[in-house]
């Protein structure tokens, strides 16, 4: 990034589709690459004009191979942003900024870190197991066992599905619906507007694989999902990363075995591969730079 006398930024920016394997796949990301960290004005006017479903701000954070990184909506900031990570770690391992083989991020949500994976980049988030909710029933029975609100939220999520709900699960940043069937996940429609109203950044529906084979014939399955958050701005996500750190403990603790590969549903569709190691959940699936130019805009 460089500035002149009136203000004016030029740094790199960067279109990439995250889990994608084919252009207009996955999830789009810009990302913009400083040389010092933005003030928060900057990083909200950069991704309201960018008006990607993430605009990742990245910039070197002292030593070689460490950056710090913010993820921007159109009209959110956000705490943890798995495509918009996967597509800066694309960028800056193309640029060869790696030290020892792995770009390290600092963000709101911790140190993560990132690798090359053959074709692919290996992403290690933090693993964000969901827990049950009380259903009403088992609240009523023993109500000093439920957080405040638990019963009244699953009673929400089981009301704003059209479809049967196994189960209803959370954590800190969502709420995750299991349904019967892939069919039944692909042909879902959330009532967005009484989701919008709950106290989660949003809703994550999953339900057992196969649900035929992903991009680039990656193979049946093990899972699929669709993310929906209105509250951020963003009515349905495309592919959904930090969606992955409650699906990937879930999935992997039910059926046994890792790693596991996930497929969204989402329009666009796109494949992730997950498994757990200690505390970290590591995601990992193919990024594409489309793009690549110029960000000439008022100074950070």
């Amino acid at each position: 990034m460089a500035g002149n006398d009136e203000g004016v930024t030029t740094a790199r920016l960067l279109h990439v589709d995250s889990f994608a394997s084919a252009p207009f796949t996955g999830n789009p990301a810009a990302v913009l690459v400083l040389d010092r960290e933005p003030g928060d004005e900057f990083g909200a006017r950069a991704g309201a004009e960018l008006n990607q479903p993430a605009t990742a701000v990245v910039w070197p954070a002292g030593e070689p191979g460490r950056f710090g990184l913010r993820w921007f909506t159109a009209s959110h900031e956000l705490v943890l942003c798995g495509h918009g990570t996967l597509a800066a770690a694309r960028v800056l391992l193309d640029s060869g900024a790696a030290e020892a083989g792995t770009v390290r991020f600092e963000t709101r949500s911790g140190t993560l870190e990132a690798r090359a994976m053959g074709e692919w980049v290996q992403l290690r988030l933090p693993s964000l197991p969901p827990q049950p909710l009380v259903d009403a029933a088992a609240a009523d029975e023993s109500p000093g066992e439920a957080a405040p609100g638990e019963a009244v939220l699953g009673e929400a999520v089981h009301h704003l599905l059209p479809v049967p709900v196994s189960a209803v699960l959370r954590n800190e940043l969502d709420v995750l619906a299991v349904l019967g069937s892939a069919a039944e996940v692909r042909s879902a429609q959330p009532d967005l507007a009484a989701l919008r109203r709950l106290p989660v950044r949003g809703l994550i529906i999953t339900a057992p694989g196969p649900a035929g084979t992903g991009p680039d014939g990656a193979g049946a399955a093990d899972f699929v999902s669709r993310f929906f958050a209105p509250a951020t701005g963003i009515d349905e996500d495309a592919v959904t990363g930090s969606a992955h750190c409650a699906l990937a403990p879930y999935w992997i603790g039910r059926l046994g075995r890792q790693p596991l590969l996930g497929h969204q549903l989402s329009a666009r569709g796109g494949v992730l591969q997950v498994a757990l190691d200690g505390d970290s959940v590591l995601l990992a699936g193919p990024a594409l730079v489309l793009s690549e130019g110029s960000w000439q805009g008022p100074a950070g």
